[in-house]
């Protein structure tokens, strides 16, 4: 019997199953944020362990609340800074430096295909996108991630959705995860892996692939998982260039994390998505969709364009194409956040900043803070928010708050109307189209 790519990176790195279906797993990356980490570093102090297992492995950013707001923040990024100095982390990314966890650390090179990944924030999920295995963690894993060097896991059991068809021009990697957790529901592939195969994901780019991967765990997954190929090999080419003589030779080694033909999975579902359209979410879940058809017409009070799933550079300039020439709505609030110090330079030297600014936009430092409702773009109770973030929880931008999630083409033109609607690079070239024609699996 085959194997997939999870059972395969699992095989690579055991150290032991000490009881049945525990998997205890060498791990090639700890990633650090000022949210969680510190109180794995003030119990790892008290406990007399302050130790980390290499640092030179872990890596850290200051990035959910940016600068620091109030002196509960300041504290908790004194702890990590402190920390990171005492160990001498020589990838930590202070103020200044800094970027969305999950947008900067595979900038950076960080992740690569075969590789095992923990972090204290549920969107770890997102760098499977590389081929690797990424999962968030509890504190209590994290403390021994950091220590150790190694992390427990039950066995990476896996749900493979192969998406056929060619998307429709406005249809985005948004779109597309969020019709999937409609599919099989905020609990739908718990404690499974969610690997995305078939013909639009070989269409898409790593930056599109991040984002799917990261809402992986809106359906309850584990992680989110793409096969390697020549785009990762591209992506990663100036951190792997020394290692190898060409790129066929690095694809060549990374195809050993292609699952096997005869992989034995706990679900295999096939899905057309040639007549998908926009969607977004109108309740308090990840899997409460409509089209943005049946949507348009509804009134927000805030658009928010950025976060770990969609403040990438690609998302920024669908969001310009649409904004170009253009302003917000009279008494809409407009908030973009480019998700790191590099994608905010591109912006900049594209034009994309002015294109922004000209259309109404408050354009901020890269942060996570609006996203959970700490900083930079919180809600009020009874507003609306037209989002390009990855939850839609009761309160999660605001105490009261409501929060529909989209793409940032449709979330440009909900800017610009005062209410939500699709986007011109869909209607300008698309009939109509309806979310129910397409067959769900279950």
């Amino acid at each position: 019997m085959g194997k997939t790519i999870a059972q395969k990176i699992f095989d690579s790195h055991l150290i032991e199953s000490p009881f049945p279906n525990t998997y205890v797993l060498k791990l090639d990356r700890v990633f650090c944020h000022e949210i969680t980490t510190p109180v794995a570093i003030n119990d790892l102090v008290e406990r007399g362990k302050d130790q980390v297992y290499d640092s030179d492995k872990i890596k850290v950013v200051i990035d959910h609340v940016t600068p620091a707001k109030d002196s509960k923040t300041a504290t908790q990024g004194k702890i990590l800074r402190d920390w990171a100095n005492r160990h001498n982390i020589k990838d930590f990314f202070d103020i200044g430096a800094n970027g969305v966890c999950h947008a900067i650390f595979p900038e950076k090179g960080f992740v690569r295909p075969g590789y095992t990944v923990i972090m204290g924030d549920s969107h770890t999920c997102t760098h499977g996108a590389f081929g690797a295995f990424a999962a968030g963690v509890g504190t209590t894993d994290l403390e021994v991630g950091i220590l150790k060097g190694v992390c427990s896991f039950r066995e990476p059991k896996t749900i493979k959705l192969i998406l056929n068809g060619q998307l429709k021009a406005g249809v985005f990697a948004k779109d597309v995860i969020l019709f999937i957790i409609k599919t099989l529901g905020v609990n739908g592939a718990t404690n499974c892996v969610l690997e995305f195969t078939g013909p639009v994901i070989e269409n898409f780019d790593m930056e599109s692939r991040m984002t799917l991967c990261n809402m992986a765990v809106e359906a309850g997954a584990t992680s989110g998982i793409c096969y390697p190929d020549e785009k990762t090999v591209d992506y990663l080419w100036d951190f792997i260039k020394d290692e190898y003589k060409s790129k066929e030779e690095a694809l060549k080694d990374y195809s050993q994390w292609i699952s096997d033909p005869d992989a034995d999975y706990e679900n295999i579902i096939s899905l057309d998505l040639s007549e998908l359209e926009p969607v977004c979410t109108f309740g308090y879940k990840p899997d409460q969709i409509k089209t943005v058809e049946e949507m348009t017409g509804t009134h927000v009070d805030q658009v928010y364009i950025g976060s770990c799933t969609n403040g990438r550079i690609s998302d920024l300039r669908i969001a310009a194409q649409i904004l170009k020439n253009q302003h917000i709505a009279k008494g809409i609030r407009a908030i973009i956040s480019p998700a790191t110090p590099k994608i905010y330079r591109q912006a900049l030297d594209e034009g994309l900043i002015s294109i922004f600014m000209d259309a109404g936009f408050c354009v901020t430092n890269p942060t996570c803070g609006a996203c959970l409702g700490m900083s930079n773009g919180v809600i009020a109770e009874g507003e609306v928010c037209a989002s390009t973030t990855n939850r839609n929880f009761n309160g999660r931008m605001g105490k009261g708050g409501m929060v529909h999630l989209m793409s940032p083409a449709s979330a440009a033109a909900t800017a610009i109307k005062g209410y939500i609607c699709n986007s011109p690079i869909y209607t300008s070239s698309q009939g109509t189209h309806t979310l129910k024609a397409l067959t769900s699996p279950f």
